[in-house]
């Protein structure tokens, strides 16, 4: 029996009997006292397993859950596909916000603790780190200098003032905002928030608020329901009014691979007799949608809305206007 073996084996008592003298571990696991110890040491070191000794019964047993320390979990044997993702997923974005130096040290007892979950006992973090890994795309590289203060502000429930730079006018605002919650999106982080000065709920990339600063003002305060709409409308991160439902055509090869991704929450899906695959979704902004669009390329074809479909062959017909030569 190895050592994680045993140390299920040692819970597994504990809360099934209550009170287990330790000549009863000594004899079921077939270990010395001297292994018993050490296995107990790593159950509350590591694992903050609440075990105590009880003089007069001469046994152990498990506190009341809350009574002493943190909760008391121990690693999964395996982990299915979810799990398995949330925790590399969760794992390596303490790495990289350890890295930017946001939280520094704060974050350093959540990660020891993820790696315990992933790897148990037997496998260091260092071996963990080298073993998974996550590919990062589209990963912006401005650092988020006021990522603690918006953290801070968002559980508060204070406003915010920034000076928010706008890609699309190239022009930079100051707003007064009310924060709702923080979103992870495609590698980057944002910030959804009542904007006093738009009167409406808007996504703030973090990247491109130059200056944050405090108010000594609570929140707006906006519904969950609302929250969800804001983010569930449409495709993509960009917000508003559903304008259009956009159907789209792929070819039975990219069908293989388009099948199995879900690009909205309330998507469709259906195949024709040519084995091409249909998808049909809600969007409130068009520009996210085309550009995933033509990461497809000739694989796939709009079949409506004719805005939708106008707008891409104006794109198309734009970009094959820069690789035009006079010959």
């Amino acid at each position: 029996m190895n050592q994680l073996d045993r140390l299920y084996r040692i819970r597994d008592m504990l809360q099934a009997r209550g009170k287990v003298p330790i000549a009863n571990f000594l004899r079921e696991l077939e270990i010395s006292r001297a292994t018993f110890k050490r296995d107990l040491e790593i159950l509350r070191d590591r694992f903050n397993a609440p075990i105590v000794y009880k003089p007069f019964e001469r046994a152990y047993e498990l506190e009341p859950h809350g009574a002493i320390g943190p909760r008391f979990e121990l690693p999964g044997l395996w982990f299915n596909q979810q799990e398995a993702l949330a925790l590399v997923t969760m794992h390596n974005m303490l790495l990289q916000l350890d890295q930017a130096g946001f939280i520094g040290p704060h974050l350093n007892p959540l990660i020891q603790r993820v790696e315990t979950t992933l790897g148990g006992s037997n496998t260091p973090g260092r071996e963990l780190r080298k073993r998974l890994r996550l590919i990062a795309h589209g990963t912006r590289t401005r650092q988020l200098a006021a990522f603690p203060q918006i953290g801070k502000a968002l559980l508060e429930r204070q406003c915010l003032l920034i000076r928010y730079e706008s890609r699309s006018k190239n022009e930079v605002s100051e707003r007064k905002i009310s924060p709702q919650r923080l979103v992870h999106y495609r590698e980057n982080w944002y910030l959804d928030a009542w904007c006093h000065l738009r009167k409406d709920l808007r996504s703030f990339s973090l990247d491109l608020i130059l200056y944050c600063q405090t108010l000594k003002q609570a929140c707006k305060e906006l519904p969950e329901k609302r929250l969800e709409a804001h983010s569930n409308a449409g495709y993509g991160i960009f917000s508003g009014a559903v304008i259009g439902t956009a159907r789209l055509r792929f070819s039975p090869e990219r069908a293989r691979w388009v099948a199995s991704e879900q690009w909205h929450p309330q998507q469709k899906q259906s195949m024709d007799k040519q084995g091409c695959l249909l998808l049909e979704l809600p969007y409130s902004d068009d520009r996210e949608l085309i550009m995933d669009i033509l990461r497809h390329g000739d694989q796939v074809e709009v079949i409506g809305p004719a805005s939708l479909r106008r707008k891409l062959i104006e794109t198309l017909t734009k970009a094959k206007a820069q690789y035009q030569t006079d010959d």
